[in-house]
C-alpha cells in the first residue's frame, strides 16, 4: 500500500469544508539567458543541490507537500500515482533538491517536454528555509540549469495569488517577464489554511 495522500478523505468531505476563491495566475517567460553569473551558496550549514534520477513518487509528493501546503498545492495529490510517476520519470523532467544541513530545504523541477521550452514546473522552499537567503540562490541556479538544457529557446514559469507574496517579484528580479494573466476560481479546502 502506498503512502497516505493528502487528498484521501477529502472527496468524502462536504462542500461546506471548501470555499471558492478567485485566483490570478501570472504567466512569465525569459527569452534569453540572463546576464547574472551562476550563484554561490549563501554562507551557512553544509548544502548540496542534488538531481534525482527517476525519484519515487512519494519523494516528489513529500517535497511538493512540504513546500506547497501553505499555498494550496493539491493538484498532484488528486492525480493517479501512475500519472505522477510517468511525468516525474520522463527523461525531459528533472527534480532537483536543495539539501541544507542534512534535510531538504527546497526543490525545483525543470520540464523540457515542450519543444524549445524549459518550464520551471515547481519551485520553492520549505517553511523553515523561507527568509534564509536560499530562494534567490535556488532560483538563479534553476534558471542557469534550464538554459543549459539542449535546444532551450525560452524559460517559462507561472505563479498565482495563492503563492508566497514575494514569488512574483522574485521571478521578475531573476529575469522573468510577465506575458499573460488569467483569473480562475478555485475551491480551497478550509483545512489547508
Amino acid at each position: 500500500m502506498g503512502p497516505l495522500r493528502r487528498s484521501e478523505g477529502r472527496d468524502r468531505m462536504s462542500d461546506a469544508a471548501r470555499r471558492e476563491v478567485e485566483v490570478t495566475i501570472t504567466y512569465l517567460e525569459m527569452a534569453a539567458r540572463p546576464a547574472f553569473d551562476r550563484p554561490s551558496l549563501p554562507p551557512g550549514p553544509p548544502s548540496a543541490l542534488i538531481a534525482a534520477d527517476r525519484p519515487p513518487v512519494w519523494y516528489f509528493l513529500a517535497l511538493y507537500d512540504a513546500v506547497g501546503r501553505d499555498y494550496h498545492w493539491t493538484d498532484r495529490f488528486r492525480q493517479e500515482r501512475a500519472e505522477v510517476r510517468g511525468w516525474i520519470h520522463d527523461p525531459a523532467v528533472t527534480l532537483y533538491t536543495l539539501m541544507r544541513d542534512g534535510w531538504p530545504a527546497g526543490f525545483f523541477v525543470l520540464d523540457t517536454t515542450g519543444a524549445g521550452t524549459c518550464e520551471l514546473a515547481y519551485f520553492g522552499l520549505v517553511p523553515e528555509a523561507v527568509g534564509s537567503g536560499l530562494g534567490k540562490y535556488l532560483l538563479k541556479t534553476a534558471v542557469h540549469l534550464g538554459w543549459d538544457r539542449p535546444g532551450v529557446e525560452k524559460l517559462t514559469v507561472e505563479t498565482c495569488t495563492l503563492d508566497h507574496p514575494r514569488a512574483l517579484g522574485l521571478y521578475q528580479s531573476c529575469g522573468f517577464t510577465p506575458v499573460a494573466q488569467a483569473l480562475k476560481t478555485r475551491a480551497i479546502d478550509e483545512q489547508d489554511r
